[in-house]
């Protein structure tokens, strides 16, 4: 039994009801509260209804009046959560699956963390990922050339530290949200948890991967295989829609202005970005409407636009 309490926290939006509920089956037996935040989706009203005939622990539900991006909706559910007097939230994607044991996998790693006087200055911790062509999951810290991986294996204590993970998975101590402060929902999707984990290093926090904590989770809309120019190690690459590219190069320039933000971080993420122009913007299609939402993410970015894209 455990002597704090968990709610996690999914966001949804025009969700395939079936893999929600089978994801929502997933986790109801893991946490103590399951808190859905809808960001304004058009089967909302099926989403209540399947909600209302699923055996679930407490449940609340928020459904948000039109799409507010990720960090609001995140923002909305864990107030929700902070007022069920809950001690972690779990974040959680709509398309994440967590397997059996992954939420006692983190809260046993936090229970080491806090023997050992880091609990304080815990960040979040979060589990090893599985999907289409992720088989060798990692961990990602800052290099001084380009991001580096911290693999399991060889980890004697099976936590890995991390400078950053991605938003859906991690467990995150309420103490720590209250120190570091809510999502920035300006951003609205890409880079909302980038910022947060950029946020918490520069106030001195520290994020770990969990070994024995396994996920479901998807990073694109598909995944391929590529080698930059044909040459060089074969790697595995998310594929999103075209809108997508916009977030990511206008938020990549929003964070570059920030104090806080690691200039380490800043150098890999522009290798990154390349690479995304390259592949993308090149030799994968849709080339012309890639390119085209690239370009206007760095224009707008440089404008220092932010929230919803519109037109």
């Amino acid at each position: 039994m455990r002597g704090e309490s968990i709610a996690a926290v999914i966001v949804s939006y025009e969700p395939n009801l079936k893999l929600l509920q089978a994801n929502i089956m997933a986790i109801a037996e893991q946490v103590d509260h399951i808190v859905i935040v809808d960001n304004g989706s058009k089967n909302q009203a099926h989403l209540v209804k399947l909600l209302k005939n699923l055996p679930l622990p407490t449940t609340s539900l928020r459904c948000l009046k039109e799409n507010l991006g990720i960090g609001a909706a995140h923002n909305h559910g864990i107030d929700l959560a902070k007022k069920q007097n809950n001690d972690f939230v779990l974040l959680l994607d709509q398309d994440s699956q967590a397997q059996t044991g992954m939420v006692d996998a983190l809260y046993d790693a936090a229970k080491q963390l806090k023997s050992s006087d880091e609990f304080e200055t815990l960040a979040a911790l979060g589990p090893k990922y599985i999907g289409e062509g992720r088989s060798d999951s990692f961990f990602v810290k800052f290099g001084y050339l380009k991001f580096r991986r911290q693999y399991c294996d060889g980890c004697d204590h099976g936590i890995v530290p991390a400078d950053f993970l991605i938003s859906s998975g991690s467990l995150i101590p309420m103490q720590a949200i209250d120190a570091i402060g809510e999502m920035d929902a300006s951003l609205f999707i890409d880079h909302v948890d980038t910022e947060w984990f950029l946020r918490a290093k520069e106030k001195g926090f520290q994020s770990y991967g969990v070994c024995k904590a396994v996920m479901s989770h998807g990073l694109g809309e598909q995944t391929r295989k590529v080698r930059l120019f044909g040459f060089g190690r074969e790697r595995n690459v998310p594929q999103h829609k075209p809108f997508r590219y916009y977030y990511m190069f206008r938020n990549s320039v929003a964070l570059y202005r920030r104090s806080y933000v690691s200039k380490l971080w800043v150098w890999n993420d522009l290798q990154r970005l390349l690479q995304i122009m390259i592949f993308y913007g090149i030799f994968y299609g849709p080339r012309v409407q890639n390119i085209r939402m690239m370009w206007r993410g760095l224009r707008d970015g440089l404008a220092k636009k932010s929230g919803k894209l519109l037109g």
